[in-house]
């Protein structure tokens, strides 16, 4: 620990440096002081065979468990058997190369969407299974990365829409994608390899603050939007979690301060105006049940539009 000053306690407090994610944090309040923190420290291992003869060697960076290593390593053979281990050779390093390019796309893209290092291992590990089972070949492969990505943002409860992946997926086509998911489910799950392929039911909630973060709404918008979606999964309306998050965002909106015009949270969500407005149609006749009563009383309800009145 170290002492520095904490703009939220306003005071000389002691922080804490999360090595893992490069954030220097305060012990007292929680604030992330100063985020992406570099490590300068020398990187150093002995490869001496006496461990008192301290020989360090700086190395590159950390192993990747999902890479063969033996496939970097090198192959020492007899003479007679060199046209074979050259071979086995040009093979190993063919193959690694290979996914080493395959892990580097699905880098990019998860950076291009913003997520978290577990989700891009988990991608990464799944398409190491599906090259494992030789399950690759004659594929579009930007298609398989990019479903690989969808399945592991669905299995850490962190879901993406179709239309968000295939913005990342280098001309890949949402219909593309979805066939390679599909694909990649059934054969995991019917290999029966590693973690089951279950992805957990998707809730409109699950998009909600992302939504609303694009859209820039308030902390408060933010919240009762939330609340409503919780409350419409007791309803039956039979729209998608996405168009019903798009529904809500644009009901709220009209009983803020700084209402959005129903283009721009198509655009922000993904969803079609004509299926955000057919979603509020059936979302209206609740509105005085799911709206929070602490974000809008009954008379402010009046100033909902009526479906009827929707252009």
């Amino acid at each position: 620990m170290a002492d520095t000053y904490c703009t939220d306690c306003n005071r000389s407090t002691e922080v804490v440096f999360d090595h893992s994610s490069g954030d220097t944090i305060c012990s007292e309040c929680g604030l992330v002081i100063e985020a992406h923190f570099i490590d300068e420290t020398s990187e150093w291992r002995t490869f001496a065979n006496d461990s008192t003869n301290n020989d360090p060697i700086r190395v590159g960076g950390p192993t990747n468990p999902l890479l063969d290593d033996v496939a970097l390593s090198t192959i020492i053979s007899k003479p007679t058997d060199h046209l074979l281990s050259s071979s086995l050779g040009r093979w190993q390093i063919r193959n690694n190369t290979s996914l080493i390019t395959a892990f580097h796309t699905i880098d990019t893209m998860s950076d291009r969407l913003g997520l978290v290092a577990i989700i891009k291992d988990r991608a990464c590990e799944i398409y190491k299974k599906m090259e494992d089972l030789k399950s690759i070949g004659g594929k579009n492969r930007d298609a398989m990365l990019a479903a690989c990505l969808y399945v592991s943002c669905r299995q850490e409860d962190k879901p993406r829409t179709m239309k968000e992946i295939a913005s990342v997926a280098n001309g890949a086509t949402r219909k593309e994608i979805g066939r390679a998911k599909e694909y990649i489910v059934k054969h995991l799950g019917a290999e029966n390899v590693g973690q089951a392929m279950e992805m957990g039911t998707i809730h409109a909630v699950d998009f909600m603050r992302r939504f609303c973060s694009n859209l820039q709404m308030t902390s408060q918008e933010i919240k009762a939007s939330q609340e409503v979606v919780k409350k419409s999964e007791a309803f039956d309306i039979r729209r998608s979690p996405i168009s019903v998050a798009a529904a809500v965002i644009y009901m709220i909106s009209q009983l803020s301060d700084h209402k959005k015009l129903i283009k721009d949270i198509s655009i922000a969500t993904g969803v079609a105006e004509g299926t955000i407005r057919n979603t509020y149609k059936d979302l209206y006749p609740y509105a005085s049940r799911l709206i929070p009563s602490s974000f809008a009383r009954e008379e402010d309800l009046k100033n909902l539009c009526s479906p009827c009145a929707e252009r």
